[in-house]
């Protein structure tokens, strides 16, 4: 995830007539899942518009060399871009599927800002299944919270801190009871943990044995005694806890 300020974002845009004043770029922003750059005529260039445009990514200038709606994205509000180095490398790292899309979105955390992600990246995948942070449930709760529910869920962040108990590659099943990602697949797969903005509500089963056990997460996270283990962590108690996700994994 790449996050920065938007006044300093900008290198260059797509080039114009050397004939006359060309208007200048004066901001780029996130709106919704879409970059949003205005120029000093007045005029906003948005998604495949924006082909073309160089950006400044940590000192690094990448091109935008082709974009396309998130075929993920079924409201068709997410734009996904490729992003491109100097040298003609991609910005942005595979994800399971071998694609290399970033994407944006509005950062709360930082006024005029927006944050960067790929496909591969967690915000990534979290858009991807749905939890874009400025929409609303069918009953009108913001997806904020569902959002940093899923960037915990998928780093196994038990104590919703920066300490991910996960590995690369692993597999696991999310799903909700809004209707976002349904759990409408039959599965076999044990019930790991439910999961708030917070971090985990309980642990049924560390996801990667190897990175630590039950009484390990415990040393870390003491808040969840009484809700670590198959008996004291299932679906219902999770829900009950006021878990907002869920997932299972072996």
């Amino acid at each position: 995830m790449f996050r920065r300020s938007l006044a300093i974002l900008l290198l260059a845009a797509t080039a114009a007539s050397a004939e006359a004043v060309a208007p200048q770029p004066v901001a780029l922003s996130a709106e919704r899942g879409d970059f949003r750059l205005e120029w000093s005529d007045g005029t906003v260039t948005r998604g495949a518009s924006l082909v073309g445009a160089r950006l400044m990514l940590a000192g690094e200038p990448v091109t935008i060399t082709a974009a396309r709606p998130s075929p993920h994205d079924r409201l068709g509000e997410i734009w996904q871009f490729d992003l491109r180095r100097a040298d003609g490398s991609r910005y942005c790292t595979p994800d399971p599927h071998g694609e290399q899309w970033a994407m944006t979105l509005p950062d709360p955390e930082a006024p005029g800002g927006f944050s960067i992600t790929c496909t591969s990246g967690g915000l990534g995948k979290c858009l991807n299944n749905g939890y874009a942070p400025w929409r609303q449930t069918a009953d009108g709760q913001s997806l904020a919270a569902y959002h940093r529910a899923c960037l915990h869920m998928l780093r196994a962040a038990y104590g919703g801190g920066e300490h991910g108990w996960t590995r690369n590659g692993t597999r696991i099943d999310m799903f909700d009871d809004a209707g976002i990602v349904p759990d409408d697949e039959p599965s076999d797969t044990p019930f790991e943990a439910g999961w708030n903005e917070h971090g985990a509500v309980c642990v049924a089963h560390p996801r990667i044995p190897e990175n630590g056990s039950l009484d390990d997460i415990l040393a870390e996270t003491p808040h969840l005694a009484g809700r670590l283990g198959p008996a004291a962590c299932t679906e219902e108690r999770a829900r009950a806890l006021g878990a907002l996700v869920f997932n299972r994994s072996r």
